[in-house]
């Protein structure tokens, strides 16, 4: 410990209090994965914690979904605005897409935490809720005109605690406007006691090391973080970058699609980037829109995306990064009543893939290929009466899907990312619990050979998967993007596979269904979907052949594609374990196909 305020701090001490609060964020984790209710945060672990400084500055997100988290001193500036009377005990709610947040299924908790009497950190619970009082049992109303046709009950920063007592008019409010107020109460509690864990932890942190020192800390960090921030910039060309992309037409609600256009501006003498968002259509009358903290937290992913991964990730490194919104825009600042419903998906895993689709125009080494951006059958929002239980309501959003990774230039895309905004962050559903929780029957789930984008380095394949009710009628509420758009390549590497989904009934007879819908299923009656596969990297004869095999062997290729698009000749068989690459036969056919362009 350093022995004075007026000592400089000593980097190793540094870097021992940056780890100890980046173990508190995650024990606030751990306390919320295990203490929520509803499968989406006790399963799936669709929540994220984390600290932000007095001033409102990101401090620690430790493994906290980018898409939820980058955000968080917007929603704690918000606090200090409203709340001058701010005192320890407090506690609030937030989940307000006009004042900072995300969308209104994240129900945000912010704990104000004193010691010695000022207001040195907050500490922060966000987590998506299986349902918010929507008028139809999702929290993804993409067809939502406004934000009353959405229906979410929005909480603009109040207060639930005073005193370290509960507020019970807010709790009342959310039992009678949400259809699981038992569930949603439950993770409400873990949400509030991952905060006041946060709280008691930098209590103790803060009288280990002196008030002094922990302000001196938290400055040092920051900076620290701004200058490896300089540096990994520093490494690029000074270039402009422009990309386009957009989300799949949807009929009746967005009939031409999003459009979305995204600059960026590489100084490496000033050591900043410019993401300028400001050239994209109005918001629509729909629920696609960005929230200002979407906006923000996607196009920042994208670019952290393509930099050195050990650039900590706060304020401090993004100093560096100045984007640039407008009001009233489809990736901007969203204006009063449009809805913000999908904010956090769709539209917003697009504004990563298009952003770190952009550096891969410096040349092959940068950026990523395209990630995937379905929501498609197993990210479904499934709902009805719970048979076992004398008709109770159920509602829960199903994390059962892979969604294929994007390649990069030195990695194939991870098998298993789930959706491009959380960085694979977030947990795969167990099948097992989820046919526990909900009266579900999943029949199938496999990943499908050939859907991952070709390269040099492969695209992660898609999957798909099989489920229905068991006994009793199942509503099941689907918005999918790339089902007409899919992932795209880079660099002469191909697409990911496209999203489908099908109704099969009772006789087995399959109808395509849209990529917006809100199905119910009766007893017999399936749904059959895949999601995305990742665009691949580089052109895919220059493949290691030793890769190809191993794929085959793996059943993410075919031996047709290996041979039709790789150019590898294979010999022997997978059956009898001799299956081998034919090296002279390979460097023939790769150079007929060379030739043939």
């Amino acid at each position: 410990m350093a022995s004075s305020s007026t000592t400089e701090l000593d980097p190793v001490l540094m870097a021992v209090m940056a780890n100890r609060v980046d173990g508190v964020v995650r024990e606030m984790s751990n306390t919320l994965l295990r203490a929520a209710r509803s499968a989406v945060l006790a399963v799936a672990r669709d929540f994220s914690c984390a600290i932000t400084t007095g001033d409102n500055q990101l401090f620690s997100s430790a493994e906290g979904l980018p898409v939820h988290i980058f955000g968080s001193h917007l929603q704690s500036a918000s606090m200090c605005e409203l709340h001058k009377d701010l005192a320890e005990g407090d506690a609030f709610l937030h989940n307000d897409p006009y004042l900072g947040n995300t969308h209104p299924a994240d129900h945000m908790i912010l704990v104000p935490v004193f010691f010695e009497g000022e207001h040195l950190f907050t500490a922060c619970a966000k987590a998506h809720q299986a349902d918010v009082g929507n008028s139809i049992p999702t929290t993804y109303h993409a067809a939502a005109k406004d934000v009353y046709e959405e229906g979410s009950v929005i909480f603009p920063c109040v207060r639930v605690q005073r005193n370290y007592k509960m507020i019970d008019d807010v709790i009342r409010m959310c039992e009678k406007r949400i259809r699981v107020p038992e569930q949603w109460y439950g993770d409400f509690l873990a949400e509030l006691g991952a905060a006041r864990i946060g709280e008691r932890r930098l209590k103790e942190f803060c009288a280990k090391y002196g008030k002094e020192n922990v302000k001196k800390f938290v400055k040092a960090w920051l900076d620290y973080s701004e200058t490896r921030m300089i540096q990994a910039v520093k490494k690029l060309p000074k270039v402009r970058l422009e990309n386009r992309g957009g989300h799949d037409p949807i009929e009746g609600v967005a009939p031409e699609g999003v459009p979305i256009k995204v600059v960026l501006d590489v100084d490496p003498d000033k050591a900043i980037i410019d993401i300028d968002l400001r050239d994209n259509v109005p918001c629509m009358d729909c629920g696609l829109n960005e929230s200002e903290a979407c906006a923000i937290n996607n196009v920042v992913s994208g670019v952290f995306n393509c930099l050195d991964p050990d650039v900590p990730h706060n304020s401090g490194s993004f100093r560096r990064l100045r984007v640039h919104l407008k009001d009233d825009c489809v990736v901007g600042r969203p204006a009063f009543p449009h809805s913000c419903s999908v904010a956090t998906t769709n539209v917003g895993d697009r504004l990563v893939a298009i952003t770190q689709m952009a550096f891969a125009q410096l040349g092959d080494g940068w950026g990523l290929a395209e990630g995937p951006v379905s929501m498609g059958a197993g990210f479904a929002v499934v709902s009805g009466a719970e048979f076992r239980r004398n008709g109770e309501p159920y509602v829960n959003q199903m994390i059962a899907c892979t969604n294929g990774g994007p390649a990069s230039p030195h990695a194939d895309g991870w098998v298993t990312l789930g959706l491009t905004v959380v960085g694979g962050l977030m947990y795969r559903d167990s099948i097992e619990l989820d046919e526990l929780k909900q009266p579900i029957e999943i029949r199938a789930m496999k990943l499908l050979p050939d859907s991952g984008g070709v390269g040099r380095y492969r695209g992660g394949p898609a999957s798909e998967i099989i489920y229905g009710p068991r006994k009793d009628p199942m509503q099941v509420a689907v918005i999918c993007d790339g089902q007409i758009n899919p992932p795209r390549g880079v660099h002469g590497g191909g697409p990911g596979a496209a999203a489908y989904t099908y109704k099969v009934s009772a006789n087995g007879l399959e109808t395509k269904l849209p990529n917006l819908f809100l199905e119910t299923l009766q007893p017999g009656e399936f749904v059959r979907g895949s999601d995305n596969g990742g665009g691949g990297y580089g052109s895919p004869l220059e493949r290691d052949p030793k890769r190809v095999l191993t794929d085959v062997l793996e059943r993410y290729v075919t031996q047709k594609a290996a041979r039709a698009v790789y150019g590898v000749a294979l010999t022997g068989t997978v059956e009898d374990e001799t299956l081998a690459v034919d090296v002279a036969a390979t460097s023939a056919l790769r150079a007929e196909k060379r030739k043939r362009g």
